[in-house]
């Protein structure tokens, strides 16, 4: 029998990888989102997960084998991301009609449970580096955390299977995230081409010269399929990055050479991008109606505070990998490889010249 899966934020970055990669391996795909966009082999589902009614009632006729939650909303304080992320993780689980058949359901969250949320990023006591999934809880409210719990309750109350996912940032393709550095550095350095401003790193000398590593939307799609098809990955929660590590001081040249720029030199200064872009909206959307593009509006497109949070962070961030690998997942993704087949995407789908 063809197996059915719900992918929630199926328009996002991880998402949209998600429900591509189920399609093409035989499943029928369900995706949800807010606004809900064309994907092949994919049938969308309006549904806003802040509305606990209304998504009861998207969902009523829903009979899922694995849902994968992929979505977030971000907000303006932490106890605000708690309050409405947790509602919507609770609203869309209890939204499941009972099940029929064994179900499995993956969380993605990422590596601010060991960071800290955005108001305590990188800040106070971190757990030591690489990042190894049984180190507690910082004691330290977070979102993450209460996703989990509400993951976990549900589970406990209708007896479902369930894995959390652990990425650092991602890159894969989604036009409106919010948390989308590939894209973010593909338009700053379209507009450092076209305006011939410097190309200057953005963040900190740590994350310049220490190691860090990075997740390929594709492989962390494989991820999610691996632990719901793998009963040794059940009711487990895993990290989940490329295989690789790298230094910033290297991956700039590479990027920089991709667009045909000389990358600056790094002088140890922190320039943000978000200030370095605050007045680019205009600049892009001259540069969208000239070459024919399909995103003018720049916001769409860039997320300088989230690049920012991460290449200013005052530590090095390595990710181990090691419980995946023991119980059988050993895919690997070069990172530069990762950026490279995002810019082609981007370019292919005109939303860079």
């Amino acid at each position: 029998m063809t197996k059915t899966a719900l992918v929630v934020g199926a328009s996002g970055i991880v998402g949209g990888a998600t429900a591509a990669l189920l399609a093409d391996r035989g499943w029928t795909v369900l995706g949800l989102a807010r606004r809900p966009r064309t994907q092949p082999g994919v049938r969308p589902i309006a549904g806003d997960l802040q509305d606990r009614a209304a998504t009861a009632t998207a969902l009523r006729d829903v009979d899922a084998d694995a849902v994968f939650i992929t979505t977030w909303l971000r907000q303006d304080s932490e106890a605000e991301n708690i309050r409405v992320n947790a509602a919507m993780v609770r609203n869309l689980l209890d939204a499941l009609p009972p099940r029929t058949r064994p179900r499995h359901v993956a969380l993605v969250t990422g590596l601010k449970h060991y960071l800290g949320p955005f108001e305590a990023y990188g800040k106070g006591s971190l757990p030591q580096t690489p990042f190894r999934e049984e180190q507690a809880r910082l004691n330290v409210e977070n979102f993450y955390y209460a996703q989990e719990d509400a993951l976990f309750a549900a589970a406990r109350r209708d007896g479902f299977t369930w894995s959390v996912h652990r990425p650092h940032t991602v890159i894969g393709l989604a036009v409106g995230n919010a948390m989308n550095m590939g894209t973010t550095l593909a338009t700053y350095a379209t507009l450092c081409r076209e305006t011939g401003r410097p190309f200057i790193f953005p963040g900190s000398a740590v994350q310049w010269a220490g190691l860090t590593d990075m997740t390929d939307a594709g492989l962390l799609a494989r991820h999610l399929l691996w632990a719901t098809e793998t009963p040794a990955a059940h009711d487990e929660a895993f990290n989940v990055v490329n295989g690789d590590v790298f230094r910033w001081q290297w991956m700039w040249g590479r990027i920089a050479h991709w667009f045909g720029l000389e990358p600056a030199p790094f002088d140890g200064v922190v320039r943000p991008l978000e200030r370095q872009m605050a007045d680019d909206a205009g600049t892009w959307r001259e540069i969208a109606v000239r070459e024919g593009l399909a995103e003018p509006e720049l916001a769409r497109l860039a997320s300088p505070w989230h690049t920012d949070a991460d290449l200013g962070r005052p530590i090095e961030v390595v990710t181990d990998m090691s419980k995946s690998r023991r119980l059988g997942f050993t895919d690997y993704q070069p990172t530069d490889d990762a950026f490279f087949a995002l810019f082609e995407r981007l370019r292919a789908g005109r939303l860079i010249p």
